[in-house]
């Protein structure tokens, strides 16, 4: 079998920043008993259009022929480590139109039957990496893909039996395609990320070094700590300011060991249940007043005809996607700085 693992706070900011606004359909529908709770349950957002073309586009991966899915979100955007790095990413950049869709998602992809991971204390990305690493542990798991570009989620990728997919371009990142990209292997993807910094969630990395010179080093040497204290010992064939980079990293090895620490995803807080836990078993019940609620009249009878009569999927709170043509245009970069979500947004498309 094949898993698919989404990222859907990813998938809503790209929505959000690239579709027109979608008012609701009709009044908002009650989120099914046990499911999410969290700040924008029950809010009455006047634009649904965000979670409405995630909810399409994730029922299309159905269609497709997907059988488990499970969607990660952040239903608090701050985590544990925020007690960690006071600059870490906080929600006080959101536009509060997205926030409330947040809720919506979530209850609305539960109203379809699909597993939802809405994280409180852990983030969407250390969901994503619990459940690769549980699909890894399965023998009967041919493939895990995790269907988002970020590059935190690299570091999961395991050969070609975990793999990173960027459904917009159609790529493929396997454990050859990390090395390719970013110059080291899985493994070495927080370090990497604590040398160089990652705006997107907040902390810098350290003075001097950039892509080639951190993927240089920890070509080499794997891990910070593997690293000589001492230039003249560095074996790193054609470095250029080896000195400057050396005294810049004994200086600065507590915070870089830090910056990889907030860069490592845990895969074991977060609790995302078993493989069969995410097997897809049709629509419930409220799937026809989510589909109202949304403006989209065929997509409770498109998951009816493509389920089973067996319960929903399940929904976990944890305390502790192919884009639409709509999007294709959009640029990986931009929509990277849009999910520093403590960045300023800029004007949404309007067509």
């Amino acid at each position: 079998m094949i898993v698919h693992l989404v990222d859907g706070t990813y998938e809503l900011f790209r929505h959000y920043y690239a579709v027109p606004e979608r008012a609701p359909g009709g009044p908002r529908p009650s989120p099914e008993p046990g499911g999410v709770t969290g700040p924008s349950s029950g809010a009455v957002p006047s634009d649904v259009g965000a979670a409405r073309g995630v909810v399409e586009n994730l029922v299309r991966l159905l269609e497709g022929g997907a059988t488990h899915v499970g969607v990660a979100t952040d239903q608090v955007i701050e985590s544990f480590r925020n007690d960690l790095w006071a600059g870490y990413k906080t929600g006080a950049g959101i536009d509060p139109t997205l926030f409330a869709q947040f809720g919506v998602l979530e209850d609305a992809l539960a109203a379809f039957g699909f597993t939802v991971w809405a994280m409180v204390e852990f983030e969407a990305d250390d969901a994503l990496a619990a459940a690769a690493a549980v699909a890894d542990g399965d023998e009967r798991v041919d493939q895990a893909q995790i269907l988002t570009p970020d590059k935190d989620l690299a570091q999961c990728v395991r050969g070609d039996r975990v793999v990173q997919v960027d459904r917009r371009k159609s790529l493929v990142m396997d454990d050859a395609g990390v090395v390719v990209r970013y110059g080291v292997p899985p493994a070495s993807i927080p370090d990497y990320l604590a040398l160089v910094g990652d705006s997107a969630d907040g902390f810098p990395g350290l003075p001097g070094f950039g892509a080639k010179s951190a993927a240089a080093v920890l070509g080499r040497y794997g891990h910070l700590e593997h690293i000589p204290a001492a230039p003249g010992q560095w074996d790193v064939p054609g470095l250029r300011g080896a000195a400057k980079l050396a005294a810049t990293l004994q200086a600065g090895m507590a915070d870089a060991l830090l910056f990889r620490t907030l860069a490592r995803l845990d895969t074991t807080g977060p609790a995302v249940g078993t493989v069969d836990d995410w097997c897809w078993r049709g629509p419930t019940a409220a799937a026809e007043a989510w589909a109202t609620y949304l403006d989209l009249p065929n997509l409770a009878v498109r998951t009816r005809r493509r389920g089973i009569d067996l319960p929903g999927a399940k929904v976990m709170v944890n305390t502790g996607l192919e884009a639409s043509g709509l999007i294709e245009q959009a640029d990986e970069q931009r929509i990277a700085e849009l999910v520093a979500v403590n960045l300023v947004a800029p004007q949404r498309l309007v067509r």
